[in-house]
């Protein structure tokens, strides 16, 4: 018995390559396009000789790798690249030791003004940062952090702990809390619990929510220029400080940028797959 013809447009239609490359491969070739093409723009820049920049001329004659000799010699970059992963490491730290503890507080326990406080969380977050910055200026100032680490490491830790806790409470939600009955009727104390049994559940959902922190913080560039901007210099001031007020050197810039952007992007690849993990699994139940 012959089967008839599937109608168009439905389930399970069988479709001609032709109109599979115009909905799905040329949308998504257009879509790495766009995010590939300022990192390439940008590498291309960075190794173009500065005269073939002045002229608006973008990879023409042979290479060079001059702007990134003279970016690891003339402007301390490896200098400012360790501050950043200072910042970095330490917000993260903070971030996911304060997230961690409040997000099963949140999620193991019924207390009074516990929606309030959560909808707190998202309160602070609707808030431009730049709002907190003049009063963290001026309480950095009274306790003698200007121009220091601790200055950004906290101020990165107060925009960043809110969202990380929403992360980590929705994570720990989709963990059965008979785990943590059974790990108490054996004798394990409510911080034993977190450690020996949330916490090793929590493996993706801790990847997702410390990268978030790390790379917040990597590329964070307001408070780092106004609380740390004399001598403590994180990789975005630095950079910023290659713009001078008559001539902006393009070459030296790009280069700054393009290195600026290989951890970041080199630690998400490494974790992407526990990073989409945890991000969708953390978003079972509220």
């Amino acid at each position: 018995m012959n089967r008839l013809p599937r109608a168009a447009g439905k389930p399970g239609e069988v479709r001609s390559p032709a109109i599979r490359f115009l909905t799905l491969h040329l949308p998504l070739l257009l879509i790495v396009f766009f995010a590939v093409a300022p990192y390439a723009w940008m590498f291309l820049t960075s190794i173009t000789p500065s005269v073939e920049i002045s002229r608006m001329r973008v990879f023409v004659g042979s290479p060079t790798l001059d702007h990134y000799i003279k970016l690891f010699t003339r402007v301390e970059f490896f200098t400012n690249m360790a501050n950043s992963l200072v910042v970095a490491a330490g917000s993260m730290a903070i971030g996911l030791t304060l997230s961690v503890t409040a997000a099963y507080a949140f999620s193991r326990f019924r207390f009074f003004g516990r929606r309030f406080l959560m909808k707190q969380f998202l309160v602070v977050n609707m808030f431009p940062i730049v709002l907190l910055l003049i009063p963290l200026f001026i309480l950095m100032r009274q306790v003698g952090l200007i121009d220091s680490c601790y200055a950004v490491i906290i101020a990165h830790s107060t925009f960043a702990i809110p969202f990380s806790t929403w992360m980590m409470t929705g994570y720990m939600n989709a963990i059965p809390m008979e785990l943590d009955e059974a790990a108490l009727m054996d004798g394990c104390t409510r911080p034993g619990t977190l450690i020996r049994i949330i916490l090793p559940l929590c493996v993706p959902g801790l990847v997702a929510t410390g990268i978030y922190l790390f790379i917040t913080s990597w590329n964070e560039y307001l408070y780092a220029a106004t609380l740390a901007g004399g001598q403590f210099k994180t990789i975005t001031t630095a950079i910023q400080s290659l713009i001078g007020e008559y001539e902006i050197e393009w070459g030296l810039l790009t280069a700054g940028g393009f290195i600026g952007s290989l951890p970041a992007t080199v630690l998400f690849l490494i974790v992407q797959r526990r990073l989409v993990g945890g991000l969708t699994q953390g978003a079972v139940k509220g």
